[in-house]
């Protein structure tokens, strides 16, 4: 190991230190009752709720994916799912962040998204709770893989050897396993504050310095506006592959003559902010933002964070495309271009310090997958069939759950060296089809019934395994985004299976004409 890869190190161990010292803060806190360990007692300042919102949501996809997509195929596809991203979350905040808050602390004070479900339906057989909780688990796991990824691929570039991919994926499980077990839901909510700030001073460091290094906009005009559509909105570049590797002659990245980026893909992209309705992630937090008069401040502080970050993600792909033009080869490589010009342009500690976004990227996400699973199991699932197991006895089984999706994620990360773009989308159209059009149902029609509610759930979740595995094969049309087509389908079954199931209670319509009027 050279000395320069021992100083990047250090700068991104001093992050870690920093992130488990938060998590040993907030464990004695956490340790009170289930309520404070899952929502910390609906206590986060406008400030916390907006950040962690936004961190826990982008995730490691935000430095590595997205710039990724951006450096290989260039503008197209990358502009367009940043822009669908940030009307997803304008719209989230918005319209749902306020009812939510209220709805949920009317419905039974519920702490998690499947019991505010299985609560706002009066649903006695906590069926509702089930199935969003499996739900939960299933798609987290996945989640929570898709960062250990980003770990590997974060060290095996500082260390410049892949045989530590394996080990690295382990160490980073490690380290998030032990302050969110620890520490709960204060602790994942603080360090993500810490972790969206650091992000967002990395992905500006990195953009500024890029743009300066090339040349300002002429350089970079100048290095990549010959390639074929790599800068237009409404095309995509074609590299020109060979055994899933780009063609590279005399130094110079070879491409195809480039392809319409069709009306289709464009809905595609758009469609990943249909996404946000049904994060729990974000949603969770929405429900534990301290009143709901603090909603609007938290609203402006995250727009104006995601528009930012999106523009900078983007952007830093088209530079390093500019100034690293041949060096990553495949869709997979592209996704370290974050990785080669933060090493490239500052110090082996500053650059160790700036990486650590990466990580934070990564780690606001994880932590806040695995507390959403763990919650969901001890709290939706143990506790709905052991009623009269204590408030310790739900919080030791919430860890036992941390540990196991744990080890479940380390396993499928090890499991091939993926592309985190492509894990994210399916866990996202997973969540947003399966919870989307339920929550916008729930908290804006009277009408929707229980058995509305079961059936969309469930054919949005199944639709999405569906579409990708199978349907969206026929190509053409049917090669749409799966949350798009997913999430249609949910909300029709909701809005038909409602008006032909009869009406709910009388006790339900008070409560949400109750919950439609609180301030």
């Amino acid at each position: 190991m050279t000395a320069a890869n021992i100083q990047t190190l250090i700068g991104i161990f001093v992050y870690l230190l920093l992130i488990i010292a938060v998590g040993l803060w907030y464990a004695r806190r956490s340790n009170t009752g289930i309520e404070e360990y899952f929502i910390g007692k609906r206590g986060l300042g406008p400030w916390v709720a907006a950040m962690s919102a936004e961190a826990s949501d982008m995730s490691g996809w935000l430095l590595m994916g997205l710039p990724g997509v951006a450096y290989f195929t260039g503008i197209g596809e990358a502009f367009w799912t940043a822009v669908g991203l940030f009307v997803g979350t304008w719209i989230n905040w918005q319209m749902v962040a306020k009812p939510l808050r209220n709805y949920s602390q009317i419905a039974g004070n519920a702490i998690t998204l499947p019991e505010f479900f299985s609560n706002r339906f009066h649903d006695k057989k906590n069926i509702l709770k089930i199935i969003a909780a499996i739900i939960i688990l299933v798609f987290f796991s996945i989640y929570v893989a898709s960062q250990f990824v980003t770990f590997g691929k974060l060290f095996t570039y500082v260390f410049n050897a892949e045989s530590y991919y394996t080990v690295m994926v382990v160490f980073g499980a490690g380290v998030l396993l032990v302050y969110t077990l620890l520490g709960g839901f204060l602790a994942v909510c603080m360090t993500d504050l810490i972790q969206g700030i650091l992000m967002f001073f990395s992905l500006i460091v990195v953009l500024i310095f890029g743009f300066v290094f090339t040349g300002g906009f002429d350089g970079v005009g100048l290095r990549i506006g010959d390639i074929p559509r790599f800068l237009d909105i409404f095309g995509i570049a074609t590299p020109s592959m060979q055994e899933g590797v780009q063609v590279v002659i005399k130094g110079a990245p070879q491409f195809g003559g480039g392809a319409d980026y069709s009306l289709l893909s464009i809905f595609s992209c758009l469609a990943w902010g249909l996404g946000y309705f049904g994060m729990p992630q974000v949603l969770i937090r929405f429900m534990a933002i301290e009143k709901a008069s603090k909603i609007q401040k938290s609203k402006y502080i995250a727009i104006i964070w995601c528009f930012i970050s999106l523009f900078a993600a983007v952007a830093i792909g088209l530079i390093g495309r500019a100034y690293f033009s041949a060096l990553l080869t495949t869709a997979s490589d592209s996704e370290k271009i974050f990785l080669y010009l933060t090493t490239d342009f500052f110090p082996p500690l500053v650059a160790g310090f700036v990486l650590s976004g990466i990580l934070a990227a990564s780690m606001s996400s994880s932590d806040s997958y695995m507390l959403a699973a763990s919650s969901s199991l001890a709290n939706d699932l143990f506790k709905t069939f052991f009623k009269k197991a204590s408030e310790v006895t739900i919080m030791w089984v919430a860890r036992l759950t941390i540990l196991l999706v744990t080890i479940f994620a380390t396993v499928i990360a090890l499991s091939g060296n993926q592309s985190i773009f492509r894990i994210v989308s399916y866990a996202w159209a997973g969540f947003g089809a399966a919870f989307g059009p339920l929550i916008l149902f729930s908290l804006f029609w009277k009408r929707t019934t229980f058995p509305a509610a079961t059936a969309g759930m469930l054919t949005g979740g199944i639709m999405v395994i569906l579409w990708k595995n199978g349907i969206s094969t026929f190509g053409g049309a049917f090669a749409v985004y799966e949350l798009l087509p997913s999430f249609i389908l949910s909300s029709v079954v909701i809005f038909v299976v409602s008006l032909l199931t009869k009406a709910p209670s009388v006790e339900i319509q008070e409560e949400f004409n109750k919950a439609t009027i609180v301030d």
